[in-house]
């Protein structure tokens, strides 16, 4: 009798649930990628009134979008190689390609998106190469209170070797997580890429939550599935600073990493960047790279006040009596915080410290970030 109970309740809860979708035919072809990197872009909707494509092709007219049997379709000519976003809307409402899976989370927006191949957004493709591995580890942090998760990257052979690597701490922007660099960031596939080519050193490269609200990125904590806010309510540079010897303690004892300032670099994204900056001030033994891509120099938490850190200038003495071996600012010409970064550059120039400048097109975008990192992992170690 109890197995047949159990074999009742079994068929009652497959009942309740959706099948698979095995047989489901894909609508239509999208984005399609010409030989001559042409974009199409297609969506069926037959009874909409009007619909837009917005994304990394939002600032630029596409021929008007042409209708055949409810199929709106819009095309792109000689798009240059890089990974791109999108979207699409339907009379006024946002919503992802449905024949397109490939999707990515920026804070608490999707998009789905596609590359166009070509030169160094070649970097950005999944290859047939050697794979690193991708670990989601927990942590313990007395200074934010509890248990915290962070994204570790090994290279390949690291699982069946010996050997000891040099580490990169790659920090993600404000609202974004421990998810961020690997999924936006194409960081592994960067790595993996840059790797096997012979262009970039095997390293170790670790990804933590910066975000010192909270302990992971959403929906992998008892915190439930709450919606990833784009603001911090708390200074969470300065608090997330204080915090970072324990993820280094928790990383160095927990991987095989080459210990020493030499085999030690940080780099990061507008938050993230202004960690990297804040690190290289506060433990100037420990970091000989330091990439700050978009960086919120000068960030008080809540917003800036470049004359409100009157400690700023013995704290790079001290950093620039030994300085790291490579310090690099990369921004776009179109960011908002391109004035901050333009006069920290001037208190530098001042001081005559050296650092290396990239400057870009843009804003502050995915876009510039995977290039940036693009170009400074080849320069480590």
């Amino acid at each position: 009798m109890r197995r047949i109970i159990a074999m009742i309740l079994c068929g009652a809860a497959l009942t309740g649930v959706a099948q698979q979708n095995i047989n489901m035919p894909v609508p239509v072809k999208t984005p399609e990628v010409t030989a001559d990197n042409s974009v199409i872009f297609r969506i069926m909707a037959p009874k909409a009134g009007e619909v837009k494509l917005g994304g990394a092709f939002a600032g630029v007219e596409p021929a008007a979008a042409a209708v055949t049997d409810g199929e709106y379709s819009f095309r792109f000519d000689s798009v240059a190689p890089d990974l791109y976003d999108y979207w699409f809307e339907i009379d006024g409402v946002r919503t992802l390609d449905p024949s397109n899976p490939y999707v990515a989370r920026d804070i608490a927006s999707l998009a789905n998106i596609f590359i166009v191949p070509g030169g160094e957004a070649d970097w950005f493709m999944s290859s047939d190469v050697p794979h690193g591995s991708v670990h989601k580890q927990w942590y313990t942090s007395p200074t934010l209170g509890g248990e915290r998760r962070l994204t570790v990257y090994t290279p390949e052979g690291y699982e069946e070797g010996d050997a000891d690597y040099p580490v990169l701490y790659l920090l993600h922007g404000m609202g974004g997580d421990e998810d961020a660099w690997q999924e936006l960031g194409r960081a592994v596939q960067i790595l993996d890429n840059q790797i096997a080519a012979g262009v970039a050193k095997p390293m170790i490269v670790v990804m933590p939550n910066g975000n010192a609200l909270r302990k992971s990125a959403p929906g992998f904590t008892a915190d439930g599935m709450y919606l990833a806010e784009g603001q911090h309510s708390v200074d969470p540079v300065k608090l997330f600073v204080k915090s970072f010897p324990e993820i280094m303690e928790f990383v160095e004892a927990n991987y095989r990493v080459k210990k020493g300032k030499e085999n030690t670099a940080v780099a990061g994204l507008s938050m993230g960047g202004g960690h990297a900056w804040r690190l290289g001030l506060e433990y100037p033994e420990s970091f000989d790279y330091i990439g700050m891509f978009s960086p919120a120099v000068r960030w008080n938490g809540t917003g800036v006040d470049e004359h409100n850190d009157p400690g700023l200038e013995a704290l790079l003495e001290r950093q620039f009596q030994n300085p790291p071996k490579e310090y690099l600012i990369a921004i776009g010409t179109d960011d908002f915080l391109y004035g901050l970064n333009e006069s920290y550059r001037q208190l530098l120039d001042t001081k005559g410290y050296p650092y290396i400048y990239c400057e870009s097109e843009g804003g502050h975008t995915w876009h510039n970030w995977r290039h940036y990192l693009a170009a400074f992992l080849p320069t480590l170690f």
